[in-house]
């Protein structure tokens, strides 16, 4: 069978039996571009979840879980990137930008004012968490 067969196969409607099997979730597209709307249009409440960092092993022994979403005044250290090996306190959790601020983590402009570094949550671990006194339960955020 040619590419133009298969193709047209796949235009027609007509799919393999191997193609069924793969999607398991109706209500939920596989479509990449889909996908991806729906990742970069996430509303703030979503985004919180989706600037998920890792816990540390000793934090990870702890709540049983491996990650959580970054907060103000969490402690991280940069584990990938330029920046690796950098430890400080979370300033800032910019939603609309996806990116967290660190406090020791700045560069000077030209004119000598100093600017903060935008970093992925994604290239941090959180080796201290701030935890309200109202949740001291084992897991003190929603991960």
């Amino acid at each position: 069978m040619c590419i133009r067969d298969r193709y047209q196969r796949r235009v027609h409607g007509e799919i393999s039996e191997q193609f069924k099997e793969m999607k398991t979730h109706k209500e939920v597209t596989s479509s990449r571009r889909k996908q991806r709307r729906a990742h970069f249009s996430a509303p703030s409440h979503i985004r919180r979840k989706l600037l998920s960092a890792h816990l540390s092993t000793e934090l990870r022994k702890k709540y049983s879980v491996r990650a959580m979403p970054v907060r103000k005044d969490d402690e991280v250290i940069v584990v990938r990137g330029n920046f690796k090996g950098h430890k400080g306190k979370v300033t800032t959790v910019y939603r609309r930008k996806w990116c967290i601020y660190i406090d020791k983590l700045q560069k000077t402009k030209a004119n000598g004012a100093p600017y903060q570094i935008p970093i992925h949550p994604s290239n941090v671990t959180i080796t201290k968490l701030k935890i309200c006194l109202l949740y001291t339960s084992p897991s003190p955020r929603d991960s």
